[in-house]
């Protein structure tokens, strides 16, 4: 037993030591975004699930280079009335024109106001929270000529349940411990939100932030934390990784219960996928058969059903 519980740490450590992750990007972008997608669904009824979605697969989490020269984060072309300034890049044409902002918030801005356009009219007689309806109505609408778009925003949005911004009902606060003046408090939780998924509740890692941090900050001891999250007693975490607040699942939620596989990408461990759907890294290893965790590969299909 202790042999195993060796292996497995040090496997853990191993796994950590891959550079990018994509959960990393797409949490970080999450977390910076959501509350201006929040805003533009107060204000023109656009599901912020669908916004969120749309911005991290059009901008690559924000990675993008429509993101990173032009605050282009939704993919959106000159067109119609726009003056303003563009960028060349190729797409349907060698040369097409999109759209340069001042900042990212305007772009948020915009693509409320893009869609506000004739062709997406339908789209606004769905319930707010009915982001299958409003993904499967873009694409038909044509605002992407990928014939998997519609299938790629869901995936997404379950993924990372952004559904959960659709309601208003996510977890801002969690109470503090005793020991924690009002004004640490404040501080702290300004810059967390506590998310939910999988039946549980997770933050995502800021830039200052440490598992002593967090420990106190949440009430939670560190011997739970890193057992909640499979982690090694010496883990540093850093900005984007998930740190899950209540004991991880044997399974992935019942959102993927018609497609219970995960593919591999680029710079992903398998540490990275527990992570992601709030699976034990252990239960992992045994929905696919294996005795104990080991490196994977792109393109592998995981079970986490």
């Amino acid at each position: 037993m202790k042999k195993h519980i060796l292996t497995l740490a040090f496997l853990c450590v191993c796994l950590f030591s891959w550079a990018q992750r994509t959960n990393q990007a797409y949490w970080s972008y999450i977390d910076r975004y959501k509350d201006w997608a929040i805003e533009q669904m107060h204000q023109y009824h656009i599901p912020a699930s669908i916004t969120l979605a749309q911005g991290l697969l059009e901008s690559n989490a924000g990675r993008s280079r429509l993101a990173t020269e032009a605050n282009n984060h939704f993919g959106i072309k000159v067109g119609g009335s726009w003056t303003g300034p563009y960028i060349v890049q190729a797409d349907d044409r060698p040369n097409d024109r999109f759209r340069k902002y001042k900042s990212a918030r305007e772009s948020f801005i915009d693509h409320s106001k893009f869609l506000q356009g004739k062709r997406y009219q339908g789209l606004f007689q769905l319930s707010p929270t009915d982001y299958k309806g409003w993904a499967r109505g873009l694409k038909a609408a044509g605002y992407a000529t990928n014939p998997a778009y519609a299938e790629a925003l869901i995936r997404v949005i379950e993924m990372y349940s952004l559904n959960q911004f659709d309601t208003g009902k996510f977890h801002s606060q969690k109470k503090a411990t005793t020991t924690t003046t009002t004004q640490e408090v404040d501080e702290f939780w300004q810059r967390h939100i506590i998310y939910k998924g999988n039946k549980n509740y997770f933050l995502i890692v800021e830039v200052g932030d440490n598992m002593a941090s967090i420990s106190k900050k949440t009430g939670l001891s560190l011997k739970k934390l890193y057992s909640y999250n499979d982690l090694p007693r010496d883990y540093a975490p850093t900005a984007g990784d998930i740190i899950y607040l209540k004991k991880k699942r044997k399974c992935a939620s019942k959102e993927f219960k018609k497609n219970p596989i995960h593919i591999v990408e680029v710079n992903q461990s398998l540490f990275d996928i527990a992570q992601l759907y709030g699976i034990r890294l252990e239960s992992l290893c045994k929905l696919n058969k294996w005795d104990e965790p080991h490196a994977v590969q792109v393109g592998e299909i995981l079970r986490i059903r």
